[in-house]
């Protein structure tokens, strides 16, 4: 008799699928935050008392700015950086000014090329912002006014009327090359 075991064929056909599994889950699209935290953050409150008294009696105007930045960090890992600038006006008076960088780390494994700046420029935002809205109210309301709260942001319009933007400078320059 010998020692020597041989497979089934069921058991031949499950270590098959088995294989074919692992091969699809190490090529399949991998997504994942690593982490997120506070990179930068400002508060400005120039003239509170001055300021209060004003917004008593006046609603302050404000301006507000958001900025993404994206780079690579390592092998499928990238920072995402949303960067939101916001300045209140009492009157010509500058009532605060807070500045927020806030940032995560995100895995993204074999994600396809086309498919990894959308991802970056859209998603990874769209995933920090509520953090980074809540951080923002907290600061103002600690600064004692009250809690600033942005409205949600459409992330794809904003990449959206960047890529126009990007195209339409793209076929400009095009536009004024001249040849002799």
């Amino acid at each position: 008799m010998s020692d020597e075991t041989e497979d089934t064929p069921a058991e031949k056909t499950d270590a098959t699928e088995n294989a074919v599994e692992n091969t699809a889950e190490n090529t399949g699209v991998q997504i994942g935050i690593l982490g997120q935290y506070i990179k930068d953050l400002s508060f400005e409150n120039p003239t509170p008392a001055q300021t209060l008294q004003k917004m008593a009696k006046e609603k302050p105007s404000m301006d507000i700015n958001v900025n993404l930045n994206a780079r690579v960090v390592g092998e499928d890992v990238y920072e995402v950086d949303l960067k939101i600038t916001t300045t209140a006006k009492a009157g010509e008076d500058t009532a605060f000014v807070a500045e927020l960088v806030y940032s995560g780390l995100f895995a993204a494994k074999n994600l396809p090329e086309n498919t990894l700046q959308p991802f970056l420029m859209i998603e990874a935002p769209r995933m920090l912002f509520p953090f980074a809205r809540r951080i923002l109210a907290d600061v103002t309301r600690d600064g004692g006014f009250p809690p600033l709260m942005l409205e949600p942001i459409d992330f794809a319009a904003l990449y959206q009327q960047q890529m126009q933007a990007a195209q339409a400078a793209q076929a400009t320059a095009t536009d004024d090359v001249v040849v002799n």
